[in-house]
Order: C-alpha cells, then structure tokens, then sequence
C-alpha cells in the first residue's frame, strides 16, 4: 500500500489553512493490505524490569531467564484443561469447577489483629488496651465489614468469569511476569501490590488476576458512600465500608480510632467492594462485546528491605536548581557544577510527618522508582502516535505509522494496539473525529488536518504519551540545537553537517542545562542515577539513532555510528552530524517533541513582566493558563494550553528561585524574587529557555 500511495503522496501533498503538512491517505482497493504487530519478529518486548543499581540481588533472583520465550495466557479464557475433571459435563460446567478449586485464604482474627496493630492505642505490646477502646473498635468494626462467605466469593467469581468473556476479547498476562510474582511469593515476604489503575476497569480485573493465579487477593477497597442495600449485598463477600459519620482526612483529628482501625483491619476477601457500582459502569460498553481486548503487565518484583540498604549508600551531595542553574541564566557563570539537583515534590504531609528526615527523602526517592515503573508498563495506544504525527511529522501517515510503532518496540516499550494497518488507521482517526477533520478531496482519497484550537491542545496531550520512548534523543537533540543556535544558517541546521565539529564536551553541558531545567518527574531519572551517566546514555542514543558520527581522525579504525558507544569515545572525541538522509526529519521530530513543555516555560517567562502578584499558586497558576489560552489565539501555539504545563513552568521557576513563595495569614503566596523583576534578567531567562526550542 505504501509504494501505491508513493505517486500520489509527492504529488497531493498539501498544506492545511493553519500552514500545518498534512498528507492523503487512500483507501486501497485490491490491494494486499500491511499488518501492524505489538511485536518484532516472535518477540515482545517485556517493560517494567526492576532497577539493577538499588536492587542487584532483586534482579539476580526474581529476573526470569527464559522471559521472551513465555508469551502470554488469556487468562479469562477457562476451558476443560483448568480443573481436574474431564468429560462433556465439565466442559459445560467448566467456569463453575473452577471457581470451586480457587485457593481461598482463611479469614484471621480481625479484632486481635486490630488490637495488636501499632496504629490502635495500647497495641503493638504497648501494654493492655483499654475495654472502652476494645468497645469502640467493635463498634467501629460492626459498621464496616462482616464475616465472609466463601460461598459467595465463588459465587462471585463464577458470575464475573462470563461476564467477561461478553466484555472482552481476551485478558492477556504474561506468562514471565506471573513467574517472577510467584516466586516472589514463595519467598515468605508479604507482597506490596502498587496499582497505576488506568481505566476504572482495573478494579474488577486487577483483583480476578490476582485470584485466578492463586496469589490471594489484595487489600480490601474502602468505599465511604454507597447505598444500605448495596452494603447489605456486599457485605457477605468480604466488602469493607466505611462508617458513614466517620472522619478519614489526613489533617482531622476527628474519627482517630477509625482511621487506625481502617488501616489495620485487612480482610483480604474485601475484592468484591463496590463490584456492583463497576458492573453498572461497564453495561455501556455491553454494545461493543467481543472487541475490547485488554492486556495487565506486572512490574518485576524487588526486595523492599534490600532497597532501603543499597538506596542509602547512592545519595550524593546536592544542591537546588537555584543554585545550579541561576547564575549561569544571568551570565554570571559558564560552568555547571559538578553535582546532583536536588529536586523531592513529593508532599509531606500526613504519614510522612511521623517519618524521620532521612526516611521521608527514602519513601520520595522510592515513588520515583516506582513512577519510572508505571511508566514503563504502560503502552503506547495508536492514538497517541497519530496525534504525534499529526502535530510534528505526519508526511505519510501509512508508512510512518508503521515506522514509529517499530521504534517504540525497539526501545522497549509495548504498543497496545495490532491489526491491520488500513483498518488500524480509520479506527484511530474515528476515535479522533472531534479533533481532526477528514476531507475527501476525491475518490478513495481523505486529507487528514487537524482541527485548531482545542483539537489541537488534545493532540499534543495525546502525544506527550510517546515523550518517555523517545525523551533521551529528545534532550540530546534540544541540547544539539542550543549549541548549534547562533552558527545555524536559514537553511536549516543539516546545512551543516559533515562541515561543524561539535565538542562533546560542550555538549555534555547542554545536556546537563536542560536536564536541570526539565523537572524530575518528566526526566524519569532515578535517584540511583547521577546526572552524568544520564548525559553519556543520552549521548550513546544519539550515536545509535545515527543521529551523531564521532570524527576519525587519522590512522583510527572506521566505525559505525549506530554501533559506537559512549564507552569508546574519549572525551576529546570530536562529533559530527550524520549525513544520512532521514536525519534532518528525525532530528525535528525529536525537538518538536520537547517543544510544547519549552514554549510554555518560554511563555511563562514573558508573562513575569504583567503577572500579578503576590498571589497563591492555585491563583497564579490561573492567570498563567489564561494567558497561554491568550497568546495560542494571537500565535496560533495552542499546543502550550495546558494546565499541567503551567504548574510545571510555576515549580520549576519556583525551584529556579525566580518565584517565591512566602507564609501570609491568608496561607503561602508566590512572589517574584527581586533578581527577576528586572526587565533585563526575564529577557535572559527567556532566551535562556528559547536556546532549546528549535523554531
């Protein structure tokens, strides 16, 4: 299809009325049509390996061997093979048998358990807890469960087994990430199940794969508001509720006894809380039964206790973005410190406050492992590469899609779509019908464009999804750009390639500039990894992209871009500009993808000159978004309105130290440092972020 669509590509290729490329997509009659796979040759790519430099014995001991060669397992899929039994009547009765040979963990002492916690007055061996007290936590207890009935628990499972075989395709599981689960099951360690919970769906499926695999089932879900009738059903099979007049917010001192009470009492049957409330969501998607495939990826599992040990010894000094980066904004000095950044958002409130210091920075740097994790388990949709080609690339979309899916699972990360590429396409564009318009120009041919404004805005939301595939070429390109900007000609940078010499030293210190700039949270960079080998990894990608070619100097051997590591290099090692033909395309693509976080924090700089504070955060994050909403109706820039990009420009100018933020009666209110109320420091700042954005 794509060599048919290759004459009429060159010569229909138009500009849309926004001075945005669009491209002509034929409907392909007769023709043998291209399959899209989520995998490259009989492999799929397994995501969400735990971190070797925390956890090397985690790794050595859970990581399974034989991981590619496992697939995956359907696992709602139960036929004759899943029980003990043979015959036409089993395979009749099939769902029912094995709901009866489920595993079923024994439900413990709930009081004395309670009674014993730590978290219940006069537990946990702090002497005798008092009769009031043990009154009170029968009271509390009678409000929020009852004994469970393994009878209904079957009964449950039974009836939630055809149901989804009606909602779903399939469920798939990967057979090597259960194994790693099982072992480390057996190792007699209670297991921490942390759920990114993606759709709402994931809290029937969830808990049915962890039953249906004999790993028990996890936490009870507490659910404050829901019908005496529903609570009377649910009860039964181990529903966990709360009290009604209870009080669960973390800074109330009220409902003290049934918070504790609620955090100690795990009845591990508490799956089925609120299963009504999901069976009733899901009757909308009843209409397209037998279409919704869905697919669960576990993350390998790590020693907790192991990773408190080793994370401790990989802690390093470090300084604020203030102090790293500020002077070198205002010219005062050219040299990055040799340092980490020290950057924690994470809020200390509640548990946290109880923790000592050293423990807080433990648990923050342990949300960033785990946000690294989530990340990588999650898979790239077909939407979020179509919108990424309809913003920033989109030549062709056929061949192009295909090409960006490849890339995707080449760098580790799953796609969660497959089929035909043609079928694949008109699916993606229908789900994106609000936000593009498809123009039928002539027979069997559509011109794709997206529609401005908010369509816009929802494209480059889409597509920021497929910024953590591609963000360590994306920063090394925005760093090329930022030293190639003041020799670059009209012409565009690869005017100059095989021509400029770039310092690799000089790059190591634009990439370092941006990363300090970019917020933790979006860099993915774990704790355990300095700042350092994130350049040399990012500079290894850009080699093995073929973006980059070291210079050979005289009397060494040839070698390969796409083979040569950082680890040949030597730091004087000059670099070049590959010259083969699709880089300048890669090039831009990769810079565009940075560029709607960049342009906001550009904005965000220009907007210091008629801000209006002091204000609160909340308060100026407003007046931020409104006048990025301004400047995308004069500039046409709609992919910058965004409110999560207009709180991450207000951190990282309030890490930068070019926002304040002091205590008022009123509460904390930002105002602007002095340094940067000069006109002459915004303007620096401003060109400060501009280097990186390539125009």
């Amino acid at each position: 299809i794509a060599t048919m669509l290759e004459s009429r590509l060159q010569t229909k290729l138009r500009s849309s009325p926004n001075g945005r490329e669009t491209s002509l997509w034929s409907s392909g009659f007769r023709m043998k049509l291209e399959s899209v796979t989520p995998f490259l040759g009989k492999y799929r790519p397994f995501v969400g390996c735990c971190c070797q430099t925390s956890t090397p014995k985690s790794w050595e001991s859970l990581f399974h061997r034989g991981i590619r060669d496992l697939g995956f397992c359907n696992v709602i899929l139960v036929k004759e093979e899943n029980t003990r039994f043979r015959g036409w009547l089993v395979r009749r009765l099939c769902y029912f048998l094995w709901s009866l040979e489920q595993h079923i963990p024994p439900c413990q002492d709930a009081p004395q358990k309670i009674m014993e916690s730590t978290g219940v007055p006069g537990g946990a061996g702090e002497g005798q807890v008092p009769d009031l007290v043990k009154k009170e936590v029968q009271c509390i207890l009678g409000h929020i469960q009852a004994p469970p009935c393994p009878f209904l628990v079957r009964l449950f499972s039974w009836a939630l087994l055809p149901f989804l075989n009606c909602v779903f395709l399939n469920v798939q599981l990967h057979k090597g990430q259960m194994k790693m689960v099982h072992k480390a099951a057996q190792a007699g360690s209670p297991l921490v199940l942390l759920s990114t919970h993606k759709t709402f769906l994931d809290g029937i499926l969830l808990p049915f794969v962890l039953f249906s695999q004999g790993l028990g089932l996890p936490a009870p879900c507490l659910i404050r508001l829901c019908p005496m009738s529903h609570r009377a059903l649910l009860r039964k099979p181990g529903g966990l509720f709360l009290p009604s007049e209870a009080n669960l917010s973390l800074d109330s001192s009220e409902g003290l006894l049934a918070r504790a009470v609620v955090q100690a009492a795990s009845v591990p049957l508490g799956l089925w809380t609120g299963a009504l409330a999901v069976l009733r969501s899901l009757c909308s998607h009843l209409g397209c039964s037998r279409q919704i495939c869905s697919q669960v990826h576990l993350a390998q599992p790590f020693s907790l206790q192991e990773y408190t040990i080793s994370a401790r010894s990989c802690w390093g000094s470090r300084q604020t973005l203030e102090q790293l980066l500020q002077p070198i904004v205002l010219g005062q000095c050219a040299a990055v410190p040799d340092t980490e950044k020290e950057q924690e958002w994470t809020p200390i409130t509640g548990p946290l406050l109880a923790l000592k210091e050293e423990d807080q920075l433990l648990v923050r740097r342990l949300s960033h492992h785990v946000l690294s994790a989530s990340v990588a388990n999650s898979a790239v949709m077909s939407t979020a590469i179509m919108a990424t080609l309809l913003l920033f690339k989109h030549q062709k979309l056929l061949g192009e899609f295909t090409w960006l899916t490849e890339e995707i699972l080449l760098r580790g990360f799953d796609v969660g779509f497959s089929g035909q590429l043609r079928s694949l396409l008109q699916h993606t564009l229908s789900l994106l019908r609000a936000h593009v318009a498809l123009l039928r120009i002539r027979q069997g041919d559509l011109l794709v464009v997206p529609r401005p404004g908010p369509g816009l805005t929802h494209l480059a939301r889409l597509s920021a999804e497929l910024l953590p595939v591609f963000l360590s070429e994306a920063v090394g390109a925005c760093a090329v750009w930022g030293l190639l900007v003041g020799r670059v000609p009209p012409q565009g940078p690869w005017e100059l390639q095989g021509i400029e010499l770039l310092s690799q030293k000089e790059l190591y210190r634009q990439i370092l500039l941006l990363m300090h700039l970019l917020l933790q949270d979006l860099l993915l960079l774990q704790p355990c990894q300095s700042s350092y080998c994130y350049c040399q990894e990012v500079l290894d990608w850009l080699i093995q992209c073929g973006l980059l070619v070291a210079e050979e100097t005289p009397g060494s051997r040839a070698a390969c871009g796409r083979k040569l590591w950082g680890a040949v290099l030597t730091p004087t090692c000059p670099l070049q500009l590959s010259q083969q033909l699709r880089c300048p395309d890669f090039f831009l693509f990769l810079c565009r993808l940075l560029s709607p976080l960049l342009k906001a924090f550009a904005q965000a700089a220009a907007f210091l000159r008629q801000g209006q504070l002091p204000d609160t955060e909340s308060g100026y994050t407003k007046q931020l978004f409104e006048f990025l909403q301004a400047t995308a109706q004069e500039e046409g820039i709609f992919e910058c309105v965004d409110p999560k990009l207009a709180i991450s420009a207000i951190w990282t100018f309030r890490d930068l130290g070019v926002l304040q933020q002091m205590p008022s009666p009123a509460g904390p209110r930002l105002h602007q440092c002095s340094t940067f109320a000069r006109r002459d420091n915004q303007e620096k700042l401003e060109q400060f972020i501009w280097q990186f954005i390539c125009s």
